[in-house]
């Protein structure tokens, strides 16, 4: 059986070692967050990608449109 004197010495570094874990499990936990919030960033910036790339070829398609030539007055 531990001495009175060891008690208190084993309760703190018992302490001690559950803080630990506990950070080493809290470390993990921020990683994992970090790496799903990249994840979540790297789909909406996709996502805005293939937006602009569709506006600017309906943009295209508009102005195609626009710059065909017109039928002169009295044509037609």
């Amino acid at each position: 059986m531990p001495s009175a004197k060891r008690v208190p010495q084993l309760a703190v570094l018992a302490l001690c070692g559950a803080l630990g874990v506990g950070s080493l499990a809290g470390c993990e936990t921020t990683q994992e967050k970090a790496a799903a919030q990249r994840a979540e960033s790297e789909r909406i910036l996709e996502a805005r990608d293939k937006r602009q790339a569709k506006r600017k070829q309906e943009k295209q398609h508009t102005d195609g449109a626009r710059s065909s030539p017109k039928q002169k007055k009295g044509e037609g």
